[in-house]
């Protein structure tokens, strides 16, 4: 094909992966900004009680009460402001961009290109399980700066409640304080548990979706529609949230944990520490804190973010996912 033939093509014919990038990034900030306040709750919940901050007195001021997803959200709401809830979005979108962006063209080279469909297009489990994960583990290891300052960004009105000076004035405030206490090492604090739990957390999500629509597809009437893409979200939003809580726990933990002028966490020394702290303070169950909003998270950001895509795809005249 000459360069003149080339130019003149659509831009997702000439720049397929960079289209792809740009609309998986569209799809997520939507599907971020639909559900981000069950996201701060999720976090809220995940980080009280914290036996190692009752064991060690690092953080001071008064242990906040157990309470359920709806309690903490509407406590928030009244002691923060409606808008709190939406605290750390400005981050999280940053995140999605990246981690969407990567994961869902990771994915697809490796489906398309590394791992190979068969003719009839079915895509073997255990090549979508390790498609996935690859992906999920990819783009959360390009993400987790921006995942980091999300997190601490979530605890910001916790410690005004709790008379505490607050840390950050804004996204790019944050990443510079993290920056120059810290260093480069700073800014991938936490990031073993974070590619961990975006392996597991995409087994569920990425995985689950692709292998149920094209079962779909393949073994009933259904069609290449919303009806067939809601229906796989839905599933891939559960199994996401059932494989992903537990090490979304202790990654929250590890990135919200004072550090030292070193970068190093006063509280776990690694993930493997903070999941054994965790049992064996909590219980086995506190893995599963904030599993409810998680869920209730990953479900309709699930079904928002593919049914957008899918969307944003045919429109722009790229091929179905």
């Amino acid at each position: 094909m000459s360069s003149a033939e080339e130019k003149s093509l659509p831009f997702p014919e000439r720049w397929p992966r960079a289209s792809k990038f740009a609309l998986s990034a569209c799809a997520a900030a939507v599907a971020e900004l639909v559900t981000f306040p069950l996201d701060l709750t999720k976090t809220r919940l995940q980080i009280q009680g914290e036996a190692a901050i009752r064991r060690d007195g690092v953080a001071a001021g008064q242990e906040a009460p157990y309470r359920g997803m709806l309690r903490t959200a509407v406590g928030i709401m009244r002691e923060e402001g409606l808008g709190k809830l939406w605290q750390g979005a400005t981050p999280a979108v940053y995140r999605h961009i990246v981690y969407s962006g990567v994961r869902m063209v990771a994915y697809e080279h490796l489906r398309d290109s590394v791992l190979r469909r068969a003719e009839d297009k079915t895509f073997p489990l255990w090549k979508a399980v390790v498609g996935g994960m690859s992906a999920g583990a990819i783009g959360q290891f390009f993400a987790s700066p921006t995942d980091l300052v999300k997190v601490q960004m979530q605890m910001e009105g916790k410690r005004k409640l709790e008379g505490k000076p607050l840390r950050f004035r804004g996204v790019h405030h944050a990443f510079l304080k993290i920056l120059s206490e810290g260093g480069i090492r700073g800014l991938w604090a936490g990031w073993v548990p974070n590619v961990q739990r975006a392996a597991l957390v995409n087994m569920g999500d990425l995985t689950t979706y692709d292998s149920v629509k094209h079962f779909l597809l393949l073994n009933t009437s259904l069609v290449d529609n919303s009806v067939t893409h809601s229906a796989s979200s839905a599933c891939s939003g559960l199994v996401a949230a059932v494989l992903g809580t537990p090490a979304d726990v202790v990654k929250t933990r590890i990135m919200n944990q004072p550090r030292d002028k070193q970068g190093r966490g006063l509280l776990y020394k690694s993930s493997m520490d903070c999941l054994i702290q965790t049992v064996q303070g909590e219980g086995f169950m506190s893995l599963y804190k904030g599993f409810i909003p998680t869920w209730m998270r990953m479900a309709p950001w699930s079904l928002v973010f593919w049914l957008t895509y899918e969307q944003i795809r045919r429109i722009c005249g790229v091929s179905s996912f």
